[in-house]
């Protein structure tokens, strides 16, 4: 991957607040789209428990998001990025879910209000692997140290 192509993606991932999220909804594969935040280690998602998806993630924590780019004029061209991750969901006596609350509420700062409702988590999806398509047939697999690496260059 190039530093242009490189680039690309960590714009994707810092101008897309929102993503389509995928999980495992009794054995079949259910999509919702969720509010997405940064930080150095993974995504930030804020669920309700009354959402499927939240109940998803609790029995069966692998999980991706799509995050997309505007879409020009062949749909097969529009930048995307398709995560694939493990959920853990953050306690909430920690000072891991203040700094990740300050994250996510530095991204959507009208979000307040939902951190003081009681059925409300803050999950975290650790990827594992991403697949980033620049454009069309400028596809790039990215996992380990080089995934790393972006999201942390993203969160900055």
């Amino acid at each position: 991957m190039n530093a242009d192509v490189r680039q690309g993606l960590i714009e994707l991932l810092r101008t897309q607040g929102t993503a389509a999220l995928a999980t495992l909804h009794k054995g079949e594969p259910a999509i919702s789209m969720v509010p997405v935040a940064l930080d150095d280690v993974g995504l930030l998602i804020h669920v309700s428990q009354l959402a499927p998806h939240t109940r998803d993630l609790r029995e069966h924590p692998r999980a991706s998001l799509l995050l997309m780019g505007a879409q020009g004029e062949l749909p097969q061209a529009r930048p995307r990025v398709s995560i694939t991750g493990e959920a853990a969901f953050i306690d909430k006596d920690t000072t891991a879910y203040e700094v990740a609350r300050a994250r996510y509420l530095a991204r959507f700062p009208r979000s307040e209000m939902t951190f003081g409702l009681a059925d409300f988590s803050l999950v975290r999806i650790a990827p594992h692997s991403a697949r980033y398509v620049a454009g069309f047939a400028q596809a790039h697999a990215i996992a380990g140290l080089a995934l790393a690496a972006l999201l942390r260059a993203a969160s900055a």
